[in-house]
């Protein structure tokens, strides 16, 4: 058991995954994670069975990046990792659930959750929350020498 989640902790290659899971055409599924704590809705990430693998071998998120072609854990850049409570499964078998404990802000752009806008009924945006960090500080490139 890692001592950080209620997670079992194994390594990848003792892991039998589902033989039920329902991969797209592209071997991903889509993952929601949603606050242990508060049940509020943080982020969907894509994950591939490598991500799933570590995912439950680290009890830290792991997801795949469609535009970069890659696996990548959730905080590898800012530091707000999320830490796995559970992971369910939907009645498909083709979406995941996973209760985590986040670490400052899941939204790239600055937010607690990805879901910080709300579509109005006259169909405009409306912003809910504020930044918890800064964004353009996380993630700015390194500066050219």
């Amino acid at each position: 058991m890692n001592a950080d989640t209620n997670m079992d902790v194994k390594t990848t290659a003792k892991i039998n995954l589902p033989a039920e899971l329902g991969w797209d055409a592209d071997g991903l599924l889509p993952a929601i994670v949603q606050d242990a704590e508060n049940g509020e809705v943080l982020m969907m990430a894509w994950m591939d069975e490598p991500a799933l693998r570590k995912t439950l071998e680290t009890g830290l998120t792991h997801f795949y990046s469609r535009s970069r072609k890659r696996s990548w854990m959730k905080g590898e850049t800012s530091g707000h990792v999320q830490t796995v409570e559970s992971i369910a499964i939907d009645c498909d078998a083709d979406v995941l659930l996973i209760k985590a404990r986040q670490v400052g802000g899941a939204c790239h752009e600055g937010y607690r959750t990805c879901f910080f806008r709300r579509l109005t009924p006259d169909g405009g945006l409306e912003t809910l929350g504020v930044p918890v960090f800064d964004a353009h500080a996380v993630y700015a490139p390194p500066p050219s020498e």
